[in-house]
Protein backbone atom coordinates (compact mmCIF):
# COMPACT_ATOMS: atom_id res chain seq x y z
CA UNK A 1 0.00 0.00 0.00
CA UNK A 2 1.32 3.79 -0.51
CA UNK A 3 2.29 5.28 2.10
CA UNK A 4 0.06 7.97 2.07
CA UNK A 5 -2.78 5.56 2.58
CA UNK A 6 -1.46 4.61 6.06
CA UNK A 7 -1.21 8.69 6.55
CA UNK A 8 -4.78 8.66 5.76
CA UNK A 9 -6.09 7.33 9.69
CA UNK A 10 -4.69 9.39 12.69
CA UNK A 11 -5.43 6.51 14.79
CA UNK A 12 -2.46 4.92 13.90
CA UNK A 13 0.68 5.98 15.86
CA UNK A 14 4.13 4.96 16.52
CA UNK A 15 4.31 1.43 18.18
CA UNK A 16 0.17 1.52 18.34
CA UNK A 17 -0.54 -2.20 16.59
CA UNK A 18 -4.28 -2.67 15.46
CA UNK A 19 -4.99 -5.97 15.00
CA UNK A 20 -8.84 -5.77 15.68
CA UNK A 21 -10.70 -4.42 12.31
CA UNK A 22 -13.29 -7.55 12.79
CA UNK A 23 -14.49 -5.55 15.91
CA UNK A 24 -14.26 -2.41 14.47
CA UNK A 25 -12.47 -0.37 11.60
CA UNK A 26 -10.21 2.68 11.65
CA UNK A 27 -11.64 5.58 10.33
CA UNK A 28 -9.44 7.88 7.87
CA UNK A 29 -9.35 11.36 7.73
CA UNK A 30 -12.12 12.05 5.18
CA UNK A 31 -15.04 10.03 7.53
CA UNK A 32 -14.22 11.90 10.16
CA UNK A 33 -14.17 15.52 8.50
CA UNK A 34 -17.69 14.14 7.18
CA UNK A 35 -18.81 14.18 10.52
CA UNK A 36 -17.34 16.99 12.04
CA UNK A 37 -18.40 19.14 8.99
CA UNK A 38 -22.04 18.04 9.97
CA UNK A 39 -21.67 18.68 13.81
CA UNK A 40 -19.17 21.98 12.99
CA UNK A 41 -21.36 23.59 10.08
CA UNK A 42 -24.83 21.98 10.01
CA UNK A 43 -25.81 20.19 12.78
CA UNK A 44 -29.79 20.13 11.91
CA UNK A 45 -32.44 17.68 11.07
CA UNK A 46 -33.26 16.19 7.69
CA UNK A 47 -36.61 16.42 6.00
CA UNK A 48 -37.87 19.27 8.39
CA UNK A 49 -36.89 22.33 7.32
CA UNK A 50 -36.74 24.62 4.71
CA UNK A 51 -33.83 26.63 5.29
CA UNK A 52 -30.54 26.05 4.16
CA UNK A 53 -28.39 24.49 6.42
CA UNK A 54 -31.24 21.69 6.65
CA UNK A 55 -31.72 21.53 2.94
CA UNK A 56 -28.28 20.51 2.33
CA UNK A 57 -28.57 17.71 5.40
CA UNK A 58 -30.78 16.02 3.71
CA UNK A 59 -29.11 16.30 0.29
CA UNK A 60 -25.93 14.70 1.93
CA UNK A 61 -28.00 12.48 4.06
CA UNK A 62 -30.05 10.82 1.05
CA UNK A 63 -26.51 11.87 -1.04
CA UNK A 64 -25.37 8.67 0.73
CA UNK A 65 -28.40 6.51 0.45
CA UNK A 66 -27.30 6.24 -2.74
CA UNK A 67 -23.36 6.01 -2.15
CA UNK A 68 -24.98 2.58 -0.36
CA UNK A 69 -27.23 1.66 -2.68
CA UNK A 70 -24.82 1.59 -5.56
CA UNK A 71 -21.74 0.09 -3.83
CA UNK A 72 -24.38 -3.45 -3.62
CA UNK A 73 -26.26 -2.66 -6.61
CA UNK A 74 -29.73 -1.82 -4.40
CA UNK A 75 -32.13 0.82 -5.51
CA UNK A 76 -32.37 3.40 -3.16
CA UNK A 77 -35.82 2.40 -1.87
CA UNK A 78 -34.32 -1.27 -0.72
CA UNK A 79 -31.66 0.45 1.51
CA UNK A 80 -32.87 1.71 4.82
CA UNK A 81 -30.39 3.16 7.46
CA UNK A 82 -30.42 1.95 10.66
CA UNK A 83 -27.67 2.20 14.10
CA UNK A 84 -26.17 -1.25 12.59
CA UNK A 85 -26.22 -4.69 11.55
CA UNK A 86 -27.45 -5.71 15.23
CA UNK A 87 -31.01 -3.27 14.73
CA UNK A 88 -31.27 -4.48 10.68
CA UNK A 89 -31.43 -8.29 11.65
CA UNK A 90 -33.97 -7.47 14.76
CA UNK A 91 -36.14 -5.43 12.17
CA UNK A 92 -36.35 -8.50 9.72
CA UNK A 93 -36.56 -11.34 12.51
CA UNK A 94 -39.16 -9.48 14.32
CA UNK A 95 -40.93 -8.03 11.59
CA UNK A 96 -40.79 -10.77 8.81
CA UNK A 97 -40.68 -13.25 11.68
CA UNK A 98 -43.75 -12.48 13.27
CA UNK A 99 -45.94 -12.68 10.26
CA UNK A 100 -44.72 -15.65 8.22
CA UNK A 101 -43.74 -18.04 11.03
CA UNK A 102 -45.71 -20.73 12.70
CA UNK A 103 -45.55 -23.88 14.45
CA UNK A 104 -44.38 -25.97 11.40
CA UNK A 105 -42.31 -23.49 10.21
CA UNK A 106 -38.62 -23.64 10.24
CA UNK A 107 -35.59 -21.55 10.38
CA UNK A 108 -32.10 -23.10 8.83
CA UNK A 109 -29.34 -21.08 10.55
CA UNK A 110 -25.89 -22.07 11.73
CA UNK A 111 -23.36 -22.17 14.76
CA UNK A 112 -21.12 -20.12 13.13
CA UNK A 113 -23.67 -17.30 13.32
CA UNK A 114 -22.98 -13.73 15.14
CA UNK A 115 -25.17 -13.14 18.35
CA UNK A 116 -27.23 -10.48 16.02
CA UNK A 117 -28.14 -13.04 13.65
CA UNK A 118 -28.75 -15.80 15.91
CA UNK A 119 -30.32 -14.75 19.14
CA UNK A 120 -33.68 -12.63 17.56
CA UNK A 121 -34.34 -15.42 15.65
CA UNK A 122 -34.24 -17.87 18.77
CA UNK A 123 -36.58 -15.40 20.34
CA UNK A 124 -38.88 -15.70 17.34
CA UNK A 125 -38.73 -19.15 17.34
CA UNK A 126 -39.79 -19.05 20.90
CA UNK A 127 -42.89 -16.67 20.40
CA UNK A 128 -43.98 -18.61 17.16
CA UNK A 129 -43.25 -21.98 17.73
CA UNK A 130 -41.35 -21.90 14.54
CA UNK A 131 -37.84 -24.67 14.98
CA UNK A 132 -34.20 -23.68 14.78
CA UNK A 133 -32.82 -26.20 12.44
CA UNK A 134 -28.94 -26.00 12.46
CA UNK A 135 -26.89 -26.74 9.29
CA UNK A 136 -24.03 -29.36 10.23
CA UNK A 137 -20.60 -27.67 9.80
CA UNK A 138 -17.94 -30.00 8.79
CA UNK A 139 -14.65 -30.52 10.62
CA UNK A 140 -12.86 -27.19 9.83
CA UNK A 141 -16.33 -25.12 10.78
CA UNK A 142 -17.17 -23.94 7.39
CA UNK A 143 -20.49 -24.26 6.15
CA UNK A 144 -20.98 -25.97 2.81
CA UNK A 145 -23.64 -26.52 -0.22
CA UNK A 146 -23.97 -30.14 0.68
CA UNK A 147 -25.13 -29.86 4.06
CA UNK A 148 -27.58 -27.28 3.27
CA UNK A 149 -28.69 -29.69 0.84
CA UNK A 150 -29.51 -32.05 3.74
CA UNK A 151 -31.00 -29.57 6.26
CA UNK A 152 -33.27 -27.45 3.73
CA UNK A 153 -36.58 -28.77 3.65
CA UNK A 154 -40.37 -27.74 2.58
CA UNK A 155 -40.46 -26.35 6.10
CA UNK A 156 -37.70 -24.09 6.16
CA UNK A 157 -39.41 -20.65 5.69
CA UNK A 158 -36.47 -18.83 6.91
CA UNK A 159 -32.61 -19.04 5.92
CA UNK A 160 -30.88 -16.73 8.11
CA UNK A 161 -26.32 -17.08 8.16
CA UNK A 162 -23.75 -15.27 7.82
CA UNK A 163 -21.24 -13.94 4.53
CA UNK A 164 -18.26 -14.25 6.54
CA UNK A 165 -17.99 -15.66 9.96
CA UNK A 166 -16.40 -13.21 12.55
CA UNK A 167 -14.80 -16.13 14.48
CA UNK A 168 -13.42 -18.42 11.44
CA UNK A 169 -12.78 -15.76 8.64
CA UNK A 170 -14.73 -18.15 6.20
CA UNK A 171 -16.78 -17.14 3.05
CA UNK A 172 -19.76 -19.14 3.00
CA UNK A 173 -21.29 -20.32 -0.52
CA UNK A 174 -24.36 -17.54 0.06
CA UNK A 175 -25.13 -17.35 -3.86
CA UNK A 176 -25.62 -21.86 -4.28
CA UNK A 177 -27.32 -21.17 -0.92
CA UNK A 178 -29.62 -18.35 -2.31
CA UNK A 179 -30.68 -20.49 -5.13
CA UNK A 180 -31.29 -23.12 -3.36
CA UNK A 181 -33.38 -21.45 -0.78
CA UNK A 182 -35.45 -20.36 -3.17
CA UNK A 183 -36.70 -23.75 -4.59
CA UNK A 184 -38.31 -24.11 -0.93
CA UNK A 185 -39.79 -20.78 -1.61
CA UNK A 186 -37.59 -19.88 1.62
CA UNK A 187 -36.52 -16.44 2.19
CA UNK A 188 -32.85 -15.58 3.03
CA UNK A 189 -31.67 -13.21 5.62
CA UNK A 190 -27.69 -12.54 5.35
CA UNK A 191 -25.34 -10.92 7.60
CA UNK A 192 -23.31 -9.19 5.41
CA UNK A 193 -21.09 -7.22 8.67
CA UNK A 194 -17.95 -9.00 8.04
CA UNK A 195 -18.03 -9.38 3.80
CA UNK A 196 -18.80 -5.57 2.98
CA UNK A 197 -15.38 -4.65 4.08
CA UNK A 198 -13.89 -7.11 1.60
CA UNK A 199 -15.74 -8.26 -0.80
CA UNK A 200 -17.55 -7.05 -4.18
CA UNK A 201 -21.33 -7.30 -3.26
CA UNK A 202 -23.96 -7.43 -5.89
CA UNK A 203 -27.33 -7.97 -4.29
CA UNK A 204 -28.83 -8.75 -7.62
CA UNK A 205 -26.64 -10.99 -8.92
CA UNK A 206 -26.68 -12.66 -5.40
CA UNK A 207 -30.56 -13.14 -5.35
CA UNK A 208 -30.74 -12.49 -1.46
CA UNK A 209 -33.93 -10.81 -0.02
CA UNK A 210 -32.19 -9.25 2.97
CA UNK A 211 -28.82 -8.01 3.58
CA UNK A 212 -27.49 -6.29 6.63
CA UNK A 213 -24.27 -4.21 7.53
CA UNK A 214 -22.91 -1.99 9.92
CA UNK A 215 -20.55 1.17 8.91
CA UNK A 216 -17.98 0.75 11.58
CA UNK A 217 -17.01 -2.54 9.94
CA UNK A 218 -15.93 -0.37 7.01
CA UNK A 219 -14.38 2.53 7.62
CA UNK A 220 -17.52 4.92 8.85
CA UNK A 221 -18.73 5.52 12.08
CA UNK A 222 -20.50 3.44 14.66
CA UNK A 223 -24.06 3.82 15.69
CA UNK A 224 -25.26 3.54 11.68
CA UNK A 225 -25.56 0.87 9.20
CA UNK A 226 -27.75 -0.46 6.35
CA UNK A 227 -30.32 -3.26 5.55
CA UNK A 228 -31.39 -3.94 1.96
CA UNK A 229 -34.57 -5.52 1.13
CA UNK A 230 -36.40 -6.57 -1.95
CA UNK A 231 -38.76 -3.93 -2.87
CA UNK A 232 -41.38 -6.49 -2.79
CA UNK A 233 -40.71 -7.13 0.79
CA UNK A 234 -40.26 -4.24 2.05
CA UNK A 235 -43.41 -3.07 0.65
CA UNK A 236 -45.21 -5.64 3.19
CA UNK A 237 -42.73 -5.89 6.00
CA UNK A 238 -44.15 -3.74 8.87
CA UNK A 239 -41.92 -0.74 10.74
CA UNK A 240 -40.80 -2.29 14.10
CA UNK A 241 -40.68 2.00 15.27
CA UNK A 242 -43.27 4.32 15.36
CA UNK A 243 -42.76 8.00 15.84
CA UNK A 244 -42.03 11.64 13.34
CA UNK A 245 -41.77 11.55 9.70
CA UNK A 246 -42.41 7.63 9.01
CA UNK A 247 -46.49 8.52 9.16
CA UNK A 248 -48.22 9.18 5.83
CA UNK A 249 -51.24 10.49 7.87
CA UNK A 250 -52.28 10.35 11.56
CA UNK A 251 -55.95 9.91 12.91
CA UNK A 252 -57.39 8.95 16.11
CA UNK A 253 -58.13 5.96 14.90
CA UNK A 254 -55.68 4.79 12.42
CA UNK A 255 -52.87 5.76 11.05
CA UNK A 256 -50.81 4.44 7.44
CA UNK A 257 -47.18 4.61 6.90
CA UNK A 258 -44.92 5.87 4.27
CA UNK A 259 -43.21 3.76 1.43
CA UNK A 260 -39.69 2.38 2.26
CA UNK A 261 -37.14 3.44 3.09
CA UNK A 262 -38.87 6.41 5.18
CA UNK A 263 -41.34 4.28 7.08
CA UNK A 264 -38.53 2.11 8.48
CA UNK A 265 -36.97 5.67 10.11
CA UNK A 266 -38.56 6.98 12.31
CA UNK A 267 -37.17 9.70 14.63
CA UNK A 268 -34.39 11.65 14.17
CA UNK A 269 -31.54 9.29 12.83
CA UNK A 270 -28.47 9.30 12.78
CA UNK A 271 -27.63 11.73 10.46
CA UNK A 272 -23.95 12.56 10.96
CA UNK A 273 -22.78 8.85 11.26
CA UNK A 274 -24.90 8.59 8.01
CA UNK A 275 -23.07 10.87 6.17
CA UNK A 276 -19.42 9.92 7.58
CA UNK A 277 -20.94 5.82 5.86
CA UNK A 278 -21.24 7.86 2.75
CA UNK A 279 -17.58 8.87 3.21
CA UNK A 280 -16.37 5.87 3.79
CA UNK A 281 -18.25 3.98 0.89
CA UNK A 282 -16.47 6.86 -1.17
CA UNK A 283 -13.07 5.72 0.34
CA UNK A 284 -13.21 2.29 -0.63
CA UNK A 285 -14.36 2.74 -3.84
CA UNK A 286 -11.08 4.95 -4.32
CA UNK A 287 -9.28 2.30 -3.32
CA UNK A 288 -10.99 -0.52 -4.54
CA UNK A 289 -12.04 -3.41 -3.04
CA UNK A 290 -10.22 -6.04 -5.21
CA UNK A 291 -6.83 -3.98 -4.17
CA UNK A 292 -8.05 -4.18 -0.73
CA UNK A 293 -8.94 -7.92 -0.08
CA UNK A 294 -5.92 -9.07 -2.50
CA UNK A 295 -3.45 -7.02 -0.06
CA UNK A 296 -5.06 -8.33 3.21
CA UNK A 297 -4.88 -11.83 1.96
CA UNK A 298 -0.98 -11.54 1.51
CA UNK A 299 -0.94 -9.67 5.31
CA UNK A 300 -2.82 -12.79 6.21
CA UNK A 301 -0.26 -15.23 4.57
CA UNK A 302 2.58 -13.76 6.31
CA UNK A 303 0.88 -14.10 9.77
CA UNK A 304 -0.12 -17.09 9.17
CA UNK A 305 3.02 -18.76 8.01
CA UNK A 306 4.65 -17.02 10.42
CA UNK A 307 2.38 -18.09 13.45
CA UNK A 308 2.08 -21.79 12.47
CA UNK A 309 5.87 -22.24 12.85
CA UNK A 310 5.56 -21.29 16.53
CA UNK A 311 5.21 -23.94 19.62
CA UNK A 312 2.66 -24.00 21.95
CA UNK A 313 -0.03 -22.22 19.61
CA UNK A 314 -3.39 -23.55 18.80
CA UNK A 315 -4.75 -22.08 15.51
CA UNK A 316 -8.70 -22.75 14.89
CA UNK A 317 -9.22 -21.42 11.03
CA UNK A 318 -5.80 -22.26 8.92
CA UNK A 319 -7.93 -21.78 6.00
CA UNK A 320 -9.28 -18.38 6.74
CA UNK A 321 -11.07 -16.62 3.51
CA UNK A 322 -9.93 -13.14 4.49
CA UNK A 323 -7.67 -10.95 7.41
CA UNK A 324 -8.88 -12.98 10.38
CA UNK A 325 -6.70 -15.86 12.75
CA UNK A 326 -8.61 -16.59 15.37
CA UNK A 327 -5.70 -18.84 17.91
CA UNK A 328 -4.84 -19.43 21.44
CA UNK A 329 -1.80 -20.02 23.58
CA UNK A 330 -1.73 -23.17 24.83
CA UNK A 331 -2.69 -23.84 28.35
CA UNK A 332 -3.17 -19.67 28.55
CA UNK A 333 -7.15 -18.60 29.36
CA UNK A 334 -7.48 -16.11 26.68
CA UNK A 335 -8.23 -13.02 28.69
CA UNK A 336 -4.59 -13.94 30.30
CA UNK A 337 -3.01 -13.83 27.18
CA UNK A 338 -4.96 -10.76 25.97
CA UNK A 339 -3.33 -8.46 29.10
CA UNK A 340 0.11 -9.14 27.50
CA UNK A 341 -0.38 -8.04 23.87
CA UNK A 342 -2.48 -5.18 25.83
CA UNK A 343 0.71 -4.42 27.14
CA UNK A 344 2.74 -4.16 24.42
CA UNK A 345 0.31 -2.05 22.80
CA UNK A 346 -0.86 -4.41 20.72
CA UNK A 347 -4.88 -4.43 20.11
CA UNK A 348 -7.04 -7.58 19.54
CA UNK A 349 -9.91 -9.46 20.92
CA UNK A 350 -10.50 -11.92 23.54
CA UNK A 351 -13.35 -14.00 24.18
CA UNK A 352 -16.05 -15.25 22.20
CA UNK A 353 -16.63 -12.30 19.85
CA UNK A 354 -20.29 -12.34 20.49
CA UNK A 355 -20.61 -15.82 18.80
CA UNK A 356 -20.37 -18.66 21.45
CA UNK A 357 -21.83 -21.40 19.73
CA UNK A 358 -18.71 -21.86 16.96
CA UNK A 359 -16.61 -21.81 20.25
CA UNK A 360 -18.69 -24.46 22.16
CA UNK A 361 -18.03 -26.41 18.23
CA UNK A 362 -14.27 -25.90 18.66
CA UNK A 363 -14.59 -27.12 22.16
CA UNK A 364 -12.87 -23.87 23.83
CA UNK A 365 -14.23 -21.46 25.95
CA UNK A 366 -12.39 -18.43 24.58
CA UNK A 367 -10.06 -17.41 21.92
CA UNK A 368 -7.63 -14.79 20.77
CA UNK A 369 -8.13 -13.10 17.38
CA UNK A 370 -6.05 -11.29 15.40
CA UNK A 371 -7.77 -9.21 12.20
CA UNK A 372 -5.54 -7.31 9.72
CA UNK A 373 -6.45 -4.94 7.27
CA UNK A 374 -5.08 -2.69 4.24
CA UNK A 375 -3.65 -0.51 7.14
CA UNK A 376 -1.92 -2.60 8.57
CA UNK A 377 1.69 -3.69 7.60
CA UNK A 378 4.59 -6.14 7.16
CA UNK A 379 6.32 -4.75 9.60
CA UNK A 380 3.56 -4.98 12.49
CA UNK A 381 3.13 -8.55 11.64
CA UNK A 382 6.78 -9.22 12.25
CA UNK A 383 6.47 -7.06 15.36
CA UNK A 384 2.96 -9.16 16.44
CA UNK A 385 5.44 -12.40 16.26
CA UNK A 386 8.01 -11.35 18.19
CA UNK A 387 5.58 -10.42 21.15
CA UNK A 388 3.61 -13.77 20.65
CA UNK A 389 7.39 -15.40 21.02
CA UNK A 390 7.66 -13.31 24.47
CA UNK A 391 4.22 -13.80 25.44
CA UNK A 392 4.82 -17.92 24.87
CA UNK A 393 7.90 -17.89 27.01
CA UNK A 394 6.19 -15.53 29.89
CA UNK A 395 3.72 -17.91 30.41
CA UNK A 396 5.38 -21.02 30.55
CA UNK A 397 7.37 -19.09 33.76
CA UNK A 398 4.42 -18.83 35.33
CA UNK A 399 3.72 -22.30 34.85
CA UNK A 400 0.72 -22.13 32.69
Amino acid sequence: MNEKIFNDFPQISDGYIYFDTAATSLKPKSVIEAVNNYNRNLSSNINRGMYDKSVITTRLYEEARVKLARFINASTDEVIFTRGTTSSLNLVAYSLGLSILKSDSEILISEQEHHSQFLPWQNIAKKTGAKLNFVKLDKTGRITIENIKKAINENTKIVALNYVSNVLGYINPIKEIIALAHQYQALVVIDAAQAVQHLLIDVKDLDVDFLAFSSHKMLGPTGAGALYGKSRLLAVLEPMEFGGDMNEDVEKDHSTWKASPQKFEAGTMPIAEVIGFGAAVDYLENLGLKEIMNYTENLYKQLFNEMKKLEDIEIYNPNSDTGILTFNLKNVPAHDAISYYAEKNIALRSGQHCAKLIHDFLGINSSLRASVYFYNRKEEVDRFIEVTKEAIKYFRKLGF
